[in-house]
């Protein structure tokens, strides 16, 4: 490595922790996501200077497909899909991983002449496991958001016994692949094959509603493979990006999965939301009141406080601007709104403080579940849009049901609900909703794009 190239790559590194700091706060996230661009765009600049690497056509393709793919990707993703696009670019990453190592550990299992050691290939096949289990979990994370396939857990009898076998298969295999020397090309494709029927198994067993803290944990999967393959390559850059997106991602798995007061391993192993043999779908009991447009319009008008909680269904009908036109409207009364964000809502984290400051909602009306908590008494007027788990009574009050000590929003404390949702069908996780039938509540059903849009036409009228 030249001298130039050791101090590109140090710069590269400078840049990777500051743009990593600035995305602590909303307020400074888009420019550290600039300085994490500007890091990555040295380091390839670096990398086509640098005299080892080559051939730089092939390089030079390469780049310029993946630069337009991102690019048009990024630009035509919708945000109710974004949490989809992190999922797939999260399992690229573990899958390029995987192939890099992979490749440059084929002599030794193939037979090659020039075959690298024992360290070497240990590190190899650590790093082939953990991204070949990246890339497989991101794509059944990915279809599970997409909803091209079962949202619900797919569980099967003895599934926990199929995956510890297959991590013994894993191990054990690896052993013998090291043990060996040279040689042992087809125990090697045993070997990713298992890595990828783990990943498959374990994560088409876990609920849709636990696709955020899954989407996390495979994101720090990504960043050891990634850390993993720096060290084989002796590469500083990978090494430190590496373990950024590894330590940053296991840090907010373990936030995530405190948020919803369950243990990482009852996310992976709890099959939640599952749907028991036998058992008919979970109904809500009691009276629903339906409201019309002019009388939310006239509770919201004389209300002292309104809180919004925003949730998927914010997103799927792509109302963040209607609901910040509410905001400025009821605020030019007088009115104190805030927005409550639960740490799960949505189906990625931050998807709703993302979604909202698209549609320029000021970083100080956003208010976390600890913070607005215990506003929810003193609260005119909660308006959920679109969120169902995240403001489920029974998570306080029903041990049976399966979010049961999750915290969540408290908002069946404000001394009126309103809810706007398309239909009475349950959230992600599958079950159904007791705030529904809460006498201070009321439904305004439809689209919620089309309700706000006609609650800001009717605040006119008042």
């Amino acid at each position: 490595m030249s001298t130039l190239t050791a101090w590109a790559y140090l710069a590269t590194t400078v840049l990777f922790i500051l743009g990593v700091m600035r995305l602590r706060s909303p307020a400074t996230a888009r420019s550290g996501n600039f300085l994490l661009a500007a890091g990555m765009l040295v380091a390839l600049v670096v990398t086509f200077v640098d005299d080892g690497i080559n051939p730089w056509p092939v390089m030079t393709a390469a780049v310029v497909l993946g630069g337009v793919a991102g690019t048009v990707s990024a630009r035509l993703v919708r945000m109710t899909a974004m949490p989809q696009m992190v999922a797939l670019f999260n399992g690229m990453g573990g899958g390029a991983a995987a192939l890099v190592s992979a490749g440059e550990t084929i002599p030794r299992w193939f037979g090659g002449s020039v075959a690298p050691n024992d360290a070497a290939a240990a590190v190899a096949l650590f790093t082939v496991a953990i991204g070949s289990i990246s890339f497989a979990g991101s794509l059944i994370a990915f279809l599970k958001l997409q909803e091209w396939m079962e949202t619900r857990p797919i569980t099967y009898r003895g599934q926990h016994w199929v995956n510890a076998v297959l991590l013994a298969v894993i191990v054990g295999v690896g052993v013998y692949l090291i043990a060996a020397g040279s040689g042992g090309g087809p125990w090697f494709l045993v070997f990713l094959g298992a890595s990828v029927l783990l990943a498959l198994s374990v994560v088409v067993s876990i609920g849709g509603a636990d696709m955020p803290v899954v989407i996390s944990l495979l994101n720090a999967l990504t960043g050891l493979a990634a850390a993993a393959t720096g060290f084989l390559l002796a590469n500083n850059v990978l090494i430190i990006a590496g373990a950024l997106v590894g330590a940053s991602g296991t840090i907010l798995t373990q936030l995530m999965s405190r948020a919803m007061n369950r243990p990482l391993s009852n996310v992976l192993f709890g099959a939640f939301g599952q749907i028991q043999a036998g058992a008919g779908p979970a109904t809500v009991t009691g009276t629903v009141q339906t409201a019309d447009v002019e009388d939310v319009a006239m509770l919201l008008a004389y209300a002292r406080r309104v809180i919004a909680v925003p949730g998927y269904g914010l997103a799927v009908a792509r109302a963040q601007q209607e609901v910040r036109q509410l905001m400025e409207k009821l605020e030019a009364r007088g009115v104190d709104f805030r927005f409550a964000i639960h740490p799960v809502a949505g189906r990625m984290p931050g998807h709703m403080n993302v979604l909202l400051a698209e549609a320029n909602v000021p970083y100080d009306k956003l208010y976390e579940m600890e913070a607005i908590n215990p506003e929810f008494p003193n609260t005119d007027v909660a308006l959920v849009i679109g969120a169902n788990d995240v403001t489920n009574p029974a998570a306080r009050n029903e041990p049976n049901s399966p979010l049961y000590g999750m915290p969540i929003l408290n908002v069946d404390q404000a001394a009126r609900i309103i809810v706007l949702k398309r239909s009475m069908n349950p959230g992600f996780a599958g079950i159904d909703n007791p705030l529904y039938t809460n006498p201070k509540t009321s439904m305004l059903f439809g689209d919620a794009k089309e309700s706000l849009t006609k609650l800001i036409r009717a605040l006119d009228e008042v």
